[in-house]
């Protein structure tokens, strides 16, 4: 082919779209472990500290690692290292649904983890190479996928774990098979893309700001990651607990009202990526993590019918801010797009790991209304998005 732009304008659509499915597959699976904590807890007499290290290991692999892969893959690619990944999430799953011991469930755990470290600053970074210059449109279409898995998970462990049993988790592995077929060929298409690119003569990109400023927007966006991580961690983890505990709900309502919760994080992933492009990631991040702050000071102490409300506006505004993080994050370093993916992914994994497994503690020490007391108050971290620079639109 003559030049790079007629392959990726007429790819575009499709790549991402692929890649939000085989998104919302790694997260469906992923989202299947905290699904079945009720489960676990029972089966295998855990308490909320067990819960929370399960979550620690989970997470703290794809942390560890989702940073390291992101810098390998700048500088050396590997088109096929996302069906890789998704086979090491096969692997942990069928290993989670006949693990009769805790150290098996935190053996299969970190292989989850594993397969995430290695899906998510890939598949960014195809992403970011698909969008056709609307990186927000792109990486939100791209995470909305993880998210609707996400939410998804829950609902499956409602009617399929929960009547059957933990050995039910094998039945996913056709998710993940399929998982790992479209990513191939996603594969494919990026090592195409690859050499077209090369083929004409592509400048690197320089970064957007000055080093030190550069450096303070990062950690900037870093402590904006831990409020919005830790206090979705307080309802990822043990939000069925809260409900459970507090209103006298079933198991199966529990999760329902986790799905609703986890299906509003995915809208307001969509929502936040298409607004950034139009009026600025600055303002997007601001407003996400600020302006949810009068809804989580009220939660703790709302009724069934307004915690069930509140749960969803949380979920709606304090989502938009990723998409627009990590683009903000890559136009401030446009040559090191998988290494940025990595890196927020990876926090946003190891913030949550630990901020659930010290909530855990918490629970432990007091109780489960405690912890959403406590946590109420994280999203007023979100006024040092005041401090970001002006940066927009710039790198591709």
């Amino acid at each position: 082919m003559s030049s790079a732009k007629p392959p990726v304008a007429g790819a575009a659509l499709g790549i991402l779209s692929a890649l939000s499915v085989c998104h919302l597959m790694n997260d469906l699976l992923q989202s299947l472990l905290p699904a079945i904590y009720p489960i676990l807890k029972s089966n295998l007499d855990l308490d909320f500290a067990h819960i929370g290290m399960i979550t620690f290991v989970n997470s703290g692999t794809a942390s560890v690692l989702q940073p390291i892969v992101g810098l390998y893959t700048d500088r050396k690619p590997k088109p096929f290292s996302l069906a890789i990944g998704m086979g090491f999430t096969l692997i942990g799953l069928l290993l989670l649904a006949v693990a009769n011991r805790f150290a098996v469930v935190l053996v299969a755990a970190a292989l989850v983890g594993l397969g995430s470290s290695i899906f998510h600053p890939e598949s960014s970074r195809i992403a970011r190479l698909a969008s056709g210059g609307r990186h927000g449109f792109a990486q939100s279409l791209f995470q909305v996928g993880g998210n609707f898995g996400s939410s998804l998970g829950p609902l499956l462990a409602a009617f399929i774990v929960l009547p059957r049993g933990q050995s039910s988790l094998a039945w996913f592995s056709v998710a993940a098979l399929i998982g790992i077929i479209m990513l191939w060929r996603i594969g494919l298409w990026y090592r195409d893309h690859r050499i077209t690119t090369m083929k004409s003569g592509a400048v690197e990109a320089q970064p957007a700001a000055p080093t030190p400023q550069v450096r303070r927007a990062l950690l900037l966006l870093l402590a904006l990651i831990f409020s919005k991580y830790v206090y979705l961690a307080s309802l990822t983890s043990y939000y069925t607990f809260y409900l459970i505990s507090r209103f006298d709900v079933s198991v199966q309502s529990a999760q329902l009202h986790l799905f609703l919760f986890l299906g509003a994080v995915a809208a307001g992933t969509m929502i936040g990526g298409p607004v950034g492009d139009r009026i600025g990631r600055r303002q997007v991040i601001l407003w996400s993590i600020l302006g949810v702050l009068p809804f989580t000071l009220v939660l703790p102490y709302a009724n069934l019918f307004w915690t069930e409300l509140l749960s969803i506006a949380i979920g709606v505004i304090l989502a938009s801010a990723f998409s627009a993080i990590v683009v903000y994050a890559q136009d401030l370093l446009p040559g090191r797009v998988g290494m940025i993916a990595g890196l927020f992914f990876g926090v946003a994994f190891g913030i949550a790991g630990i901020g659930a497994a010290v909530l855990g503690q918490l629970a432990d020490a007091t109780s489960i209304f405690v912890v959403y007391r406590v946590c109420a108050f994280l999203p007023a971290i979100g006024i040092l998005a005041l401090w970001l620079p002006r940066v927009e639109h710039h790198g591709t």
